[in-house]
This record gives C-alpha cells, sequence and structure tokens, in this order.
C-alpha cells in the first residue's frame, strides 16, 4: 500500500493508504450504510461516475466471487473504506476484493475515518471529489475535484446500456414475454423475471417505442440506473409512447422517468438514500417494508397530477415518493430496489404484482 488523498471540492482533503489500482479517479462522492453486500453494490450500474463510501468499517472480508455481480464490471470510479481486509474467507469466494479492483483498475482508499466523511455529506451534501495516489498536493486535488461536472444534468445510461438487445428464457413454460429497456439495469431484475417464468428481451437504453411495440411484448420493465433522468429526454419521450399500450413497471430510474413521462418533475436530493434497511410505507396495504435503495434524485409530488397518478409509497425517513400507480394506464413504479441484491426480501410482491398486471391485461 502506498500513500493515496481524497479531496472533497468543499476543501476537505484526508490522507490514507491506498488499495486497488494506483492512479487518479473522479466522481460524485456518496455514501452507503449497507452491512454486507459489497460486491452487488460495487457492480450496480447506479453507480456510475461515483465515488463510494462504505459506511461499515471493515470490507473485504468475505472476498468475491463471479456469482455475485450486478453487472460485468465494476460500475463505481473508487472506493472509500475505514479498514480494507488483507484476508478473506468465504467458501465461495475466488478471489479478494483488493485483487478485483486491481485487475478492474479501480482506485480505492482506506484508513481514512468513514465518519467524518460521511457527517461532511449529510451536513453539506453529495460532493464532487478526487481519489488520487500519484498527486498528493492538497490545492491541486480540491481545484480537480470542484472541475469535474456536476450530476446535475448528467445523461450517464447510454454509457453503461448494453449495446445489442439480448434475450433470456425462463426454465419453465413461458407465462410472458418481457421487454426491459437497460439505463443500467441490475442482474438480479432480470432473474426475477425469469423466475416467474418470463421470457425477457433486454434493449438497449435508445431503443425507439415502435421498435418496442413491434415485438408485441406482454409488458415493458423501465430499469434502473445512474445520473439525472431529466437528462434522459429520448427515453421519456419513448415511454410516452407506450403508456396505456402495454403495462409497465419502473424501478428507481425507471419510476422517475415513468413520472417526468406523465408530466412530473424530478429533483436532486441532498445526498439520497444508499442502503439495504430503508423503511417504506405502502400507502395501500398500510404496511412497512425494509428496502434496498440507491438513488440521488426523487420525484416532486406536487408536480403530479392527482387525476393521472396515485402515490402509493413513501419514505419513513424523510417522507419522498417511493411509489406510483398511474390511473388511466396499467403501469407503476417504485423508487427502491425490490430484487434487492443486496438486502432484505420484503419487496419482492412487486415482481409478483407485475405478473398480475399482466395476466389482467391479457
Amino acid at each position: 500500500m502506498k500513500k493515496a488523498k481524497l479531496a472533497l471540492e468543499n476543501g476537505v482533503v484526508v490522507e490514507g493508504l491506498s488499495f486497488g489500482a494506483e492512479g487518479e479517479t473522479y466522481g460524485e462522492v456518496v455514501f452507503n450504510t449497507a452491512l454486507t453486500g459489497y460486491q452487488e453494490i460495487i457492480t450496480d450500474p447506479s453507480y456510475k461516475g461515483q465515488i463510494l463510501i462504505f459506511t461499515n468499517p471493515l470490507i473485504g472480508n468475505y472476498g468475491v466471487n463471479y456469482e455475485d455481480m450486478e453487472s460485468k464490471r465494476i460500475q463505481v470510479a473508487g472506493i472509500v473504506v475505514r479498514e480494507i481486509s488483507n484476508f478473506y474467507s468465504n467458501y465461495r469466494a475466488i478471489d479478494s476484493l483488493d485483487h478485483y479492483l486491481r485487475i478492474q483498475n479501480i482506485v480505492g482508499i482506506a484508513n481514512v475515518d468513514t465518519r467524518f466523511l460521511v457527517r461532511q455529506i449529510r451536513e453539506k451534501g453529495a460532493m464532487r471529489g478526487v481519489i488520487s495516489t500519484v498527486d498528493l498536493d492538497d490545492k491541486n486535488l480540491v481545484i480537480k475535484a470542484r472541475s469535474i461536472p456536476s450530476m446535475s444534468g448528467l445523461e450517464l445510461a447510454s454509457l453503461v446500456t448494453t449495446s445489442e438487445r439480448y434475450k433470456i428464457e425462463s426454465e419453465r413454460e413461458k407465462k410472458f414475454f418481457i421487454i426491459v429497456y437497460d439505463f443500467g439495469v441490475k442482474f438480479n431484475i432480470v432473474r426475477k423475471l425469469k423466475e416467474l417464468s418470463c421470457s425477457i428481451l433486454v434493449v438497449p437504453a435508445k431503443t425507439s417505442a415502435d421498435d418496442v411495440l413491434s415485438l408485441n411484448p406482454d409488458g415493458v420493465v423501465l430499469s434502473n440506473g445512474p445520473g439525472d433522468p431529466s437528462a434522459l429526454e429520448y427515453a421519456v419521450s419513448n415511454i410516452k409512447k407506450i403508456l396505456g399500450r402495454k403495462p409497465i413497471l419502473g424501478i428507481c430510474l425507471g419510476h422517475q422517468l415513468l413520472a417526468l413521462a406523465i408530466g412530473g418533475k424530478t429533483y436532486k436530493m441532498k445526498f439520497g438514500h444508499r442502503g439495504s434497511n430503508h423503511p417504506v410505507k405502502n400507502l395501500i396495504t398500510g404496511k412497512v417494508e425494509i428496502t434496498s435503495q440507491n438513488h440521488g434524485f426523487a420525484i416532486d409530488p406536487d408536480s403530479l397530477n392527482s387525476y393521472e397518478a396515485e402515490i402509493t409509497h413513501i419514505s419513513l425517513n424523510d417522507g419522498t415518493v417511493e411509489g406510483l400507480r398511474l390511473k388511466n394506464s396499467p403501469a407503476f413504479s417504485v423508487q427502491y430496489h425490490p430484487e434487492a441484491s443486496p438486502g432484505p426480501h420484503d419487496s419482492e410482491y412487486i415482481f409478483r404484482n407485475f405478473i398480475t398486471l399482466l395476466e389482467n391485461a391479457k
């Protein structure tokens, strides 16, 4: 390990030790409060363009494997931890986190006070930052942090979407044919649909609505993904054309895009929701579910037309919109991750509800 530094745009600079690759990396600095699941987290495409702080103090202790990835590669721009484990122990592990980062050229910094950094973000909001092992000049690093683009207005889905459409068939008798718009889809969303006897076609983010409708799917899923939803004008345009013609399920970014398609607005949150223990109240059933979340933007509830949409879920932490149901179209969405991975399984019913929607549409 060699020296490394993390600088935030507000002028805060911390020194630690590097792990993973050496070099320099930039991004919006955010934090995740999950206690486990670091491999699923760092391979989630929704983290594209972000440097991630883990609040759990020890990371890497159970290694990594090739079964728990949520995409084909690590998606975070960099990783910040209190302590990186020098040893890993798990019967499923095939590599260390340190080496996994190194072979994918991802820079990490350890031996820093992550509690202090998280307090900075909670008080001042998510900030641009830089991790470097090659430039240790505090002033230079702060200038670099302030020079990178803000997450607001960034269209990142095109950087993580599939380049070619691909199909996944269920081993069971096929019930429904689903098209998944890949704005940065997590593998487990597709797995959950497959488990429910669906045949799935995953298509690039910019696939036209006409192409989707010509394939005559039973339903359409709008996936999670990174960046500012308001920058995906092409996606909003396509969703408008599909609304009312095919049942739709939106997840995370897909939830925000569905709201934009019916005239709603989104806004950037102060520091977002990222973790696996966020309480959400289902306003339809009155039940509370513990959810897995990863988002930095949210829907403005005052922008929604009550004749078009009903808010079905809210966050019990801050009251933000966590679910929608459209009144004039067979479509609904959730802000959180019902597929979890990592996280609790309280919300798996969302996929079953989508299947019910498809059955009713038939």
